[in-house]
């Protein structure tokens, strides 16, 4: 019931800042405010859905270089009017996506979102996105840190 509780906050919260914040970066993002120190992201991309209206799935690698573990609380996708965590998992025997509270990155290791694992589904995108642009993402730690970053925009089929 308390995961749940959570879930329902964090993804409340990040709606609500969503909405604050529904332009596509086309430049750099505005800077790391209060990032985590010793923490970045590589590798970014918001894959468009093969299907217009669909939800589009971002990925990205977290680096930890800090001492101390990283827990990735919430996620804004600005080209998107909400975003949320989720992973792939077996239930039933079948394979089913789960939203996640978390994701935790332990000191010094890196957590890759990928394909068929962990993705943030960005629902709702801005029309008129295209491959080649790119969007804001902004990840909101444990503690109140923040990064923000730029994901490069792909159509669905592109290397991922």
């Amino acid at each position: 019931m308390k995961s749940k509780l959570l879930a329902a906050a964090a993804l409340g919260f990040a709606t609500l800042s969503l909405a604050a914040c529904g332009e596509t970066a086309t430049e750099e993002p505005a800077g790391e405010v209060d990032a985590m120190p010793g923490v970045s992201v590589e590798n970014a991309r918001l894959i468009l859905p093969a299907v217009a209206g669909n939800p589009g799935a971002v990925y990205f690698d977290i680096k930890n270089e800090s001492d101390r573990g990283a827990s990735v609380q919430a996620v804004d996708v600005a080209a998107a009017k909400s975003a949320a965590m989720h992973e792939m998992a077996e239930w039933s025997g079948k394979m089913e996506m789960m939203p996640m509270d978390q994701i935790m990155v332990q000191p010094g290791t890196t957590f890759a979102l990928e394909p068929g694992k962990v993705h943030i589904m960005a629902s709702d995108l801005e029309e008129g996105l295209a491959s080649g642009g790119s969007t804001e993402v902004t990840l909101t730690f444990l503690g109140g840190d923040k990064i923000s970053f730029l994901a490069e925009i792909r159509a669905a089929g592109e290397a991922r």
